[in-house]
């Protein structure tokens, strides 16, 4: 009565580790980090673009930077359902890119040869062609690194262990190369020279990504995933009347392993969402049948992947307020820096935009100390083998984001009062006299948060989703940065609503009648709600569970809780 299970397909030619060398992990880095340097060479300083070159209100702008951000994240949902159930890794991650390298030629075009009056439409349209080409490049590429370890291998596996907090260490070096080396050409050369640059890196990095492209490990596509799901919704549906203590005539418990093939883990049973397991009882109908109805009877294996999916969906909600909150970083951390001294010697102004190369410096210098130092020592404390939990590395990071909220609308009370003091409070163009260095502590707590909270979200969205939906889970924690961008839009909007009926706009264009430090603290008691709300949902959370079968002791199983790649 068993039928057959969708496997996590690998191509033969690739299955042999001796055949696959480190160098091919390192391709996918080059790639991602340059898909890295044109995102933040272009999202860094394009408020700057919008409010200077294109005349925009800040407020018009920050939504229109705050949407393209939104929906360059929300893409990659879609990408990674193609790359999964059609195209595969490899495939979608070469159309992607060159989507990319397109949308980012045509933008180099429309800061210099279109014609003035038709630049907006232009420059609008190739932002958007490179979300498009955003959607199938980021779910991928760093899904693709990860299969390039051999599982089986146990040094490879063990280096797998670091390898998200040394893959963001990677990106956060293209990232902070772009913000201080591209936005000091768009400020000092031209645009064009900036986003040419931009482009050119692309088409690096895709003729290397070709270069290796007969040695990667590949996996092909094993059909929508989401079919899976589907099936155990119905089949539960279909037996809501069934217990397993009247009418159950027992549990479907098939091995999900097929020779020959590469296989997700055979997942432990669980006690949460119950009423899901009733799509794996057997009836009286199922027993007399010769083959399974896939819509009708699950496996165990399938019903505890749907179980990890719900899992982390109170997860990825309660980390929208972080990703709202660094959505300032684009925005009105780089409007504040215009508005103060930015001398750095007797003739070199710092780009405002350039300071957001503190975060990634800040992440350069924590990823080490984190992986080499704070580990280790968590390690012997709590005897957990990554020194502490996912879930407690994301909620330290909330935390950060609640205290970098803080100290912002500390410093731009301080830069108010200091604009008051001088008679500069209806001047918005002129240098207030206070150091940019006073924004430094908001940046470095925003890279802070990044090492626990982002990093703990690729982490976490990759180890605890189902294998065959490993591109959408990286598609799931990316599109958190997403819908946080819209959900500081929308908070933007309430609160120019809401101030503008009790006496002024809180966010105008003069920053120094705006209220951006009341802006802030907002953000900071939303975000100290969400911490409390995350807390709760944490503590309920079960990680998965896996069976593994030890050849050397003739299939004994072994169970593993907390972690799928604990090694016994």
């Amino acid at each position: 009565m068993d039928a057959p299970v969708t496997p996590v397909a690998i191509d033969n030619d690739h299955q042999n580790p001796s055949k696959h060398l480190p160098s091919q992990k390192n391709t996918s880095k080059v790639v991602e980090m340059a898909e890295r340097f044109a995102f933040y060479g272009l999202a860094g300083n394009l408020i700057t673009y919008l409010t200077n070159n294109l005349g925009q209100p800040v407020a018009a702008a920050a939504k229109n930077v705050n949407t393209w951000v939104g929906v360059s994240a929300i893409f990659p949902l879609l990408g990674a359902f193609v790359a999964d159930s059609y195209l595969g890794r490899f495939k979608t991650i070469l159309a992607s890119s060159s989507i990319y390298f397109l949308g980012m030629v045509l933008l180099s075009l429309s800061v210099s040869v279109i014609p003035t009056h038709s630049r907006k439409p232009v420059f609008f349209t190739a932002l958007y062609i490179l979300a498009i080409g955003e959607g199938g490049h980021k779910p991928c590429v760093q899904t693709f690194a990860a299969d390039q370890f051999d599982e089986n291998n146990p040094e490879e596996k063990a280096a797998k262990s670091s390898f998200f907090n040394w893959w963001y260490l990677g990106i956060v070096t293209g990232a902070s190369v772009a913000i201080v080396v591209v936005i000091y050409l768009q400020d000092n050369v031209s645009w064009a020279a900036g986003f040419g640059v931009l482009a050119g890196s692309l088409a690096v990095a895709l003729a290397l990504f070709l270069i290796g492209m007969k040695r990667y490990r590949k996996q092909r596509p094993t059909g929508s995933p989401f079919t899976r799901v589907a099936q155990v919704f119905v089949a539960a549906a279909r037996k809501w009347r069934l217990t397993e203590s009247h009418g159950s005539r027992g549990i479907c418990c098939e091995d999900d392993r097929v020779p020959g093939q590469t296989m997700g883990p055979k997942l432990v049973r669980t006690n949460q969402f119950r009423f899901l397991d009733k799509a794996m009882m057997i009836d009286n109908d199922d027993a007399m049948r010769k083959s399974r109805n896939p819509w009708k009877l699950c496996s165990l294996n399938q019903v505890e992947e749907v179980k990890l999916l719900l899992r982390l969906i109170p997860i990825w909600v309660s980390c929208l307020m972080f990703c709202a909150v660094i959505t300032q970083l684009h925005t009105f951390f780089t409007k504040q820096g215009s508005t103060m001294s930015r001398s750095l010697g007797p003739n070199f102004q710092v780009p405002p935009a350039a300071l957001q190369s503190l975060v990634g410096l800040t992440i350069l210098i924590a990823v080490p100390v984190y992986d080499c130092v704070f580990v280790p020592i968590a390690r012997k404390l709590t005897k957990n083998p990554t020194g502490i939990t996912m879930l407690q590395r994301i909620g330290i990071g909330l935390f950060v984001s609640i205290l970098n909220m803080v100290v912002a609308g500390i410093v731009e009370t301080a830069r108010v009062n200091t604009a008051r003091k001088h008679g500069l409070i209806d001047t918005p163009k002129a240098v207030i006299p206070m150091s940019i260095w006073w924004l430094l502590p908001q940046y470095v707590l925003t890279g802070i948060g990044d090492v626990f909270t982002i990093i703990g979200l690729q982490e976490l969205f990759y180890d605890q989703m189902p294998e065959e939906m490993r591109s959408i889970g990286a598609a799931a924690y990316i599109s958190i940065v997403g819908i946080g961008s819209f959900v500081n839009t929308g908070i933007i909007s309430v609160v120019q609503m809401i101030s503008s009926k009790h006496g002024k706009e809180w966010l105008r264009d003069n920053l120094n009648r705006s209220n951006l430090n009341y802006f802030y603290w907002v953000l900071a008691g939303l975000s100290a709600i969400n911490l409390c709300v995350y807390m709760w949902i944490s503590s309920a959370f079960e990680y998965k569970k896996v069976e593994e079968y030890n050849e050397i002791s003739e299939g004994k199983e072994l169970e593993m809780e907390g972690y799928s790649d604990v090694r016994v």
